[in-house]
Protein backbone atom coordinates (compact mmCIF):
# COMPACT_ATOMS: atom_id res chain seq x y z
CA UNK A 1 0.00 0.00 0.00
CA UNK A 2 1.12 3.55 -0.57
CA UNK A 3 0.14 6.51 1.88
CA UNK A 4 -0.02 9.47 0.12
CA UNK A 5 2.34 12.22 0.59
CA UNK A 6 1.42 15.97 1.37
CA UNK A 7 2.18 17.27 -2.01
CA UNK A 8 -0.56 19.18 -3.60
CA UNK A 9 0.51 21.12 -6.71
CA UNK A 10 0.59 24.15 -6.64
CA UNK A 11 -1.54 26.73 -9.05
CA UNK A 12 0.70 26.05 -12.10
CA UNK A 13 0.22 27.45 -15.55
CA UNK A 14 -1.47 24.52 -18.01
CA UNK A 15 -1.56 24.44 -21.87
CA UNK A 16 -3.57 21.67 -23.72
CA UNK A 17 -1.83 21.51 -26.59
CA UNK A 18 -1.47 18.84 -29.26
CA UNK A 19 1.60 17.15 -28.85
CA UNK A 20 3.46 15.58 -32.54
CA UNK A 21 2.07 12.22 -33.36
CA UNK A 22 4.36 10.78 -36.08
CA UNK A 23 2.64 7.49 -38.39
CA UNK A 24 5.70 5.21 -38.49
CA UNK A 25 3.57 3.60 -41.62
CA UNK A 26 4.18 6.73 -43.71
CA UNK A 27 7.04 7.62 -46.29
CA UNK A 28 10.37 7.11 -44.71
CA UNK A 29 11.58 10.36 -45.66
CA UNK A 30 8.52 12.44 -44.24
CA UNK A 31 8.74 10.19 -41.17
CA UNK A 32 12.93 11.33 -40.79
CA UNK A 33 11.88 15.04 -41.14
CA UNK A 34 9.17 14.71 -38.73
CA UNK A 35 10.67 12.83 -35.77
CA UNK A 36 13.96 15.72 -36.41
CA UNK A 37 11.33 18.58 -36.21
CA UNK A 38 9.47 16.64 -33.11
CA UNK A 39 13.07 16.84 -31.25
CA UNK A 40 13.94 20.14 -31.94
CA UNK A 41 10.50 22.02 -31.16
CA UNK A 42 9.66 19.43 -28.13
CA UNK A 43 12.46 17.05 -27.33
CA UNK A 44 8.87 14.86 -27.29
CA UNK A 45 6.51 12.85 -29.28
CA UNK A 46 4.21 9.98 -29.99
CA UNK A 47 4.60 6.68 -32.62
CA UNK A 48 1.80 4.82 -34.03
CA UNK A 49 1.78 2.06 -36.37
CA UNK A 50 4.92 1.21 -34.26
CA UNK A 51 5.13 -2.08 -35.07
CA UNK A 52 5.18 -3.80 -31.82
CA UNK A 53 2.25 -6.98 -31.42
CA UNK A 54 -0.62 -5.66 -28.87
CA UNK A 55 -0.08 -9.52 -27.48
CA UNK A 56 3.38 -8.25 -26.51
CA UNK A 57 2.69 -5.27 -24.81
CA UNK A 58 -0.57 -7.49 -23.15
CA UNK A 59 1.72 -9.93 -21.47
CA UNK A 60 3.96 -7.79 -20.08
CA UNK A 61 1.13 -5.47 -18.96
CA UNK A 62 -0.42 -8.30 -17.10
CA UNK A 63 3.13 -8.91 -15.65
CA UNK A 64 3.41 -5.94 -14.15
CA UNK A 65 0.10 -5.75 -12.87
CA UNK A 66 0.44 -9.15 -11.08
CA UNK A 67 3.33 -7.84 -9.19
CA UNK A 68 1.92 -4.62 -8.06
CA UNK A 69 -0.81 -6.46 -7.11
CA UNK A 70 1.12 -8.53 -4.57
CA UNK A 71 1.03 -7.68 -0.49
CA UNK A 72 3.87 -5.96 0.42
CA UNK A 73 6.01 -8.16 1.94
CA UNK A 74 6.08 -10.12 -1.26
CA UNK A 75 6.99 -7.21 -3.08
CA UNK A 76 9.34 -6.45 -1.07
CA UNK A 77 11.24 -9.67 -1.41
CA UNK A 78 12.34 -7.70 -5.02
CA UNK A 79 14.33 -4.59 -3.01
CA UNK A 80 15.46 -2.38 -1.41
CA UNK A 81 16.77 -1.05 -4.96
CA UNK A 82 20.33 -0.97 -5.55
CA UNK A 83 19.25 0.82 -7.82
CA UNK A 84 17.83 -2.13 -9.87
CA UNK A 85 14.47 -4.11 -7.88
CA UNK A 86 11.46 -2.95 -6.29
CA UNK A 87 11.11 0.72 -4.81
CA UNK A 88 8.74 2.35 -3.15
CA UNK A 89 7.96 6.73 -2.38
CA UNK A 90 11.92 7.04 -2.32
CA UNK A 91 12.99 8.22 -6.10
CA UNK A 92 17.03 8.06 -6.45
CA UNK A 93 19.26 8.65 -3.08
CA UNK A 94 18.81 12.42 -2.67
CA UNK A 95 15.29 12.99 -0.78
CA UNK A 96 13.26 12.77 -4.06
CA UNK A 97 9.88 11.17 -3.22
CA UNK A 98 6.30 10.81 -5.16
CA UNK A 99 2.78 8.78 -5.08
CA UNK A 100 5.16 5.74 -6.92
CA UNK A 101 6.24 2.26 -6.51
CA UNK A 102 8.35 1.04 -9.00
CA UNK A 103 10.21 -1.63 -10.85
CA UNK A 104 13.91 -1.55 -12.15
CA UNK A 105 15.39 -4.17 -14.64
CA UNK A 106 18.55 -4.52 -16.31
CA UNK A 107 17.52 -5.50 -19.93
CA UNK A 108 20.49 -8.02 -20.20
CA UNK A 109 18.75 -11.30 -19.97
CA UNK A 110 21.18 -13.00 -17.69
CA UNK A 111 20.37 -10.12 -14.70
CA UNK A 112 16.26 -10.33 -15.72
CA UNK A 113 16.86 -14.11 -15.38
CA UNK A 114 18.72 -13.84 -11.82
CA UNK A 115 15.55 -11.08 -11.06
CA UNK A 116 13.12 -12.59 -11.78
CA UNK A 117 13.51 -15.29 -9.07
CA UNK A 118 12.19 -12.84 -6.13
CA UNK A 119 9.89 -11.07 -8.57
CA UNK A 120 7.38 -14.07 -9.80
CA UNK A 121 6.35 -17.41 -9.04
CA UNK A 122 6.81 -18.28 -12.35
CA UNK A 123 9.94 -16.67 -12.98
CA UNK A 124 10.77 -18.47 -16.46
CA UNK A 125 7.48 -17.15 -17.81
CA UNK A 126 8.55 -13.55 -16.14
CA UNK A 127 12.03 -13.53 -17.86
CA UNK A 128 10.25 -14.67 -21.67
CA UNK A 129 7.21 -11.68 -21.73
CA UNK A 130 9.91 -9.14 -20.19
CA UNK A 131 12.59 -10.31 -23.03
CA UNK A 132 10.41 -10.40 -25.52
CA UNK A 133 9.13 -7.16 -24.62
CA UNK A 134 12.28 -5.82 -24.39
CA UNK A 135 13.41 -7.10 -27.83
CA UNK A 136 10.55 -5.19 -29.38
CA UNK A 137 10.83 -1.79 -27.64
CA UNK A 138 14.72 -2.21 -28.53
CA UNK A 139 14.09 -2.46 -32.15
CA UNK A 140 11.85 0.07 -31.93
CA UNK A 141 14.28 2.55 -30.46
CA UNK A 142 16.46 1.83 -32.91
CA UNK A 143 14.56 2.32 -35.81
CA UNK A 144 13.06 5.95 -34.36
CA UNK A 145 17.34 6.30 -33.51
CA UNK A 146 18.44 5.84 -37.88
CA UNK A 147 15.61 7.95 -39.10
CA UNK A 148 16.97 10.60 -36.51
CA UNK A 149 20.46 10.24 -37.94
CA UNK A 150 18.81 10.25 -41.36
CA UNK A 151 17.10 13.36 -40.81
CA UNK A 152 20.27 14.90 -39.20
CA UNK A 153 21.95 14.21 -42.53
CA UNK A 154 25.04 12.52 -40.21
CA UNK A 155 27.53 10.20 -42.26
CA UNK A 156 26.71 7.18 -40.56
CA UNK A 157 23.30 6.12 -40.24
CA UNK A 158 23.49 3.65 -37.32
CA UNK A 159 25.86 6.21 -35.24
CA UNK A 160 23.29 6.40 -32.58
CA UNK A 161 21.56 2.77 -32.78
CA UNK A 162 24.81 1.57 -32.04
CA UNK A 163 24.91 2.22 -28.70
CA UNK A 164 21.81 0.43 -27.73
CA UNK A 165 22.38 -2.22 -29.79
CA UNK A 166 25.40 -2.69 -28.14
CA UNK A 167 25.78 -6.31 -26.54
CA UNK A 168 27.16 -4.29 -23.51
CA UNK A 169 24.34 -1.60 -23.24
CA UNK A 170 23.03 -0.08 -19.84
CA UNK A 171 19.48 0.44 -21.45
CA UNK A 172 17.06 -0.17 -18.22
CA UNK A 173 13.49 -1.36 -18.24
CA UNK A 174 11.50 0.37 -15.70
CA UNK A 175 7.72 -0.33 -14.33
CA UNK A 176 5.63 2.91 -12.49
CA UNK A 177 3.15 1.95 -10.51
CA UNK A 178 0.89 4.92 -9.19
CA UNK A 179 -2.07 3.68 -6.85
CA UNK A 180 -5.36 5.13 -6.33
CA UNK A 181 -6.36 6.64 -3.01
CA UNK A 182 -9.76 6.66 -3.03
CA UNK A 183 -12.29 3.82 -3.81
CA UNK A 184 -15.16 6.19 -5.03
CA UNK A 185 -15.15 5.59 -8.40
CA UNK A 186 -18.35 7.17 -8.82
CA UNK A 187 -16.45 10.18 -8.77
CA UNK A 188 -14.92 11.83 -11.42
CA UNK A 189 -11.86 9.49 -12.28
CA UNK A 190 -9.82 12.14 -14.45
CA UNK A 191 -8.22 14.33 -11.43
CA UNK A 192 -4.80 14.26 -10.87
CA UNK A 193 -3.78 16.16 -8.10
CA UNK A 194 -0.52 14.47 -6.84
CA UNK A 195 3.02 14.42 -7.77
CA UNK A 196 3.60 11.10 -8.69
CA UNK A 197 7.10 11.29 -9.89
CA UNK A 198 8.51 14.91 -10.26
CA UNK A 199 9.84 17.19 -12.80
CA UNK A 200 13.07 15.78 -14.67
CA UNK A 201 15.05 14.81 -17.65
CA UNK A 202 16.30 11.34 -18.71
CA UNK A 203 19.44 11.07 -18.35
CA UNK A 204 19.72 8.47 -21.61
CA UNK A 205 19.67 8.65 -25.12
CA UNK A 206 16.09 7.66 -25.93
CA UNK A 207 13.10 6.95 -23.82
CA UNK A 208 9.63 4.59 -24.69
CA UNK A 209 7.08 4.96 -22.77
CA UNK A 210 3.40 3.30 -22.82
CA UNK A 211 1.04 3.18 -19.84
CA UNK A 212 -2.75 1.88 -19.53
CA UNK A 213 -5.35 4.37 -20.50
CA UNK A 214 -5.11 6.69 -17.58
CA UNK A 215 -4.00 10.65 -18.10
CA UNK A 216 -0.70 11.73 -16.02
CA UNK A 217 2.20 12.40 -18.02
CA UNK A 218 2.93 16.03 -18.71
CA UNK A 219 5.69 17.80 -20.17
CA UNK A 220 7.25 21.05 -19.92
CA UNK A 221 8.09 23.62 -22.85
CA UNK A 222 9.13 25.87 -20.95
CA UNK A 223 9.75 26.69 -17.11
CA UNK A 224 6.37 26.78 -15.51
CA UNK A 225 4.39 25.58 -18.32
CA UNK A 226 3.18 22.25 -18.03
CA UNK A 227 1.33 20.51 -21.20
CA UNK A 228 -0.75 17.04 -20.46
CA UNK A 229 -0.01 14.50 -22.74
CA UNK A 230 -3.27 12.55 -22.80
CA UNK A 231 -3.10 8.34 -22.92
CA UNK A 232 -3.33 6.53 -25.71
CA UNK A 233 -3.37 2.87 -25.59
CA UNK A 234 -2.60 3.11 -29.55
CA UNK A 235 1.08 4.62 -29.14
CA UNK A 236 4.57 4.66 -27.85
CA UNK A 237 6.02 8.21 -26.28
CA UNK A 238 9.16 8.93 -27.01
CA UNK A 239 11.34 11.25 -25.03
CA UNK A 240 14.48 12.88 -25.90
CA UNK A 241 16.98 12.58 -23.08
CA UNK A 242 20.14 14.10 -22.26
CA UNK A 243 22.81 11.89 -23.95
CA UNK A 244 21.05 12.50 -26.68
CA UNK A 245 21.00 16.27 -26.61
CA UNK A 246 24.95 16.44 -26.17
CA UNK A 247 25.55 14.11 -29.16
CA UNK A 248 22.89 16.42 -30.95
CA UNK A 249 24.96 19.57 -29.54
CA UNK A 250 22.09 20.91 -28.58
CA UNK A 251 19.87 20.63 -31.38
CA UNK A 252 17.72 18.22 -30.01
CA UNK A 253 15.90 19.02 -26.38
CA UNK A 254 16.12 16.85 -23.33
CA UNK A 255 12.25 17.11 -22.22
CA UNK A 256 11.52 17.89 -19.10
CA UNK A 257 8.86 15.98 -17.80
CA UNK A 258 6.70 14.78 -14.61
CA UNK A 259 3.81 12.50 -13.93
CA UNK A 260 0.93 12.97 -11.83
CA UNK A 261 -0.91 10.25 -9.85
CA UNK A 262 -4.67 10.06 -10.25
CA UNK A 263 -6.52 9.57 -6.98
CA UNK A 264 -9.41 7.29 -8.53
CA UNK A 265 -7.69 5.22 -10.95
CA UNK A 266 -4.56 3.23 -10.66
CA UNK A 267 -1.47 3.74 -13.58
CA UNK A 268 1.19 2.15 -14.70
CA UNK A 269 3.55 2.85 -16.71
CA UNK A 270 5.89 0.40 -18.78
CA UNK A 271 9.51 2.55 -19.72
CA UNK A 272 12.35 1.66 -21.76
CA UNK A 273 15.48 3.54 -21.39
CA UNK A 274 18.15 3.28 -23.83
CA UNK A 275 21.93 3.83 -22.76
CA UNK A 276 25.02 3.45 -24.51
CA UNK A 277 27.58 0.92 -22.62
CA UNK A 278 29.53 2.81 -19.23
CA UNK A 279 32.92 2.84 -21.41
CA UNK A 280 30.95 5.00 -24.30
CA UNK A 281 32.19 8.16 -25.14
CA UNK A 282 29.57 10.96 -25.49
CA UNK A 283 30.50 13.90 -27.18
CA UNK A 284 28.58 15.96 -30.19
CA UNK A 285 28.53 14.37 -33.78
CA UNK A 286 31.15 15.97 -36.20
CA UNK A 287 28.38 16.78 -38.51
CA UNK A 288 26.54 19.04 -36.24
CA UNK A 289 29.23 20.72 -35.52
CA UNK A 290 30.80 23.95 -37.17
CA UNK A 291 32.36 27.28 -36.67
CA UNK A 292 29.25 28.80 -36.20
CA UNK A 293 27.62 26.02 -33.61
CA UNK A 294 30.92 25.28 -32.09
CA UNK A 295 30.27 22.37 -29.79
CA UNK A 296 28.10 22.66 -26.45
CA UNK A 297 29.50 20.16 -24.51
CA UNK A 298 32.76 18.71 -23.71
CA UNK A 299 33.17 14.45 -23.66
CA UNK A 300 32.28 12.41 -21.19
CA UNK A 301 31.44 8.47 -20.55
CA UNK A 302 28.32 7.43 -19.83
CA UNK A 303 29.65 5.83 -16.55
CA UNK A 304 30.46 9.51 -15.37
CA UNK A 305 27.29 10.63 -16.50
CA UNK A 306 25.39 8.35 -14.94
CA UNK A 307 27.76 9.06 -11.57
CA UNK A 308 26.45 12.86 -11.95
CA UNK A 309 23.08 11.55 -12.78
CA UNK A 310 23.24 9.78 -9.22
CA UNK A 311 24.76 12.37 -6.72
CA UNK A 312 21.92 15.14 -7.94
CA UNK A 313 18.04 15.70 -7.46
CA UNK A 314 15.59 15.12 -9.70
CA UNK A 315 15.09 18.77 -10.99
CA UNK A 316 18.93 19.39 -11.18
CA UNK A 317 20.20 20.25 -14.84
CA UNK A 318 22.69 17.84 -14.72
CA UNK A 319 24.17 18.10 -18.35
CA UNK A 320 24.81 22.08 -17.41
CA UNK A 321 27.49 20.11 -16.06
CA UNK A 322 29.35 19.19 -19.23
CA UNK A 323 29.20 21.98 -20.82
CA UNK A 324 32.48 23.23 -22.99
CA UNK A 325 34.33 25.81 -20.49
CA UNK A 326 33.35 28.46 -23.70
CA UNK A 327 29.46 27.53 -23.20
CA UNK A 328 29.77 28.59 -19.14
CA UNK A 329 31.54 31.39 -20.51
CA UNK A 330 28.79 32.79 -22.67
CA UNK A 331 26.16 31.91 -19.82
CA UNK A 332 27.49 34.46 -17.67
CA UNK A 333 28.24 36.75 -20.54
Amino acid sequence: MVVPSPNPIQRERIRNIGVPIIDLSRKRSQVSDLIVKACEEYGFFKVINHGVSKDIITRMEKEGLDFFAKSSLEKQKAGPPNPLGYGIKNIGFNGDIGEVEYLLLHTNPLSISQRSKSISKDPIKFSCVVNEYIEAVRDLACEILDLMAEGLWVHDKSVLSNFIRDVDSDSVMRLNHYPSTFKDYSKDCHINNRIGFGEHSDPQILTLLRSNDVDGLQISLEDGVWVPVPADPAAFCVNVGDALQALTNGRFVSVRHRALANSYKTRMSMIYFGAPPLHSRISPLPELVTPQKPSLYRSFTWAEYKKATYSLRLSDRRLDLFKTRQENNNDLA
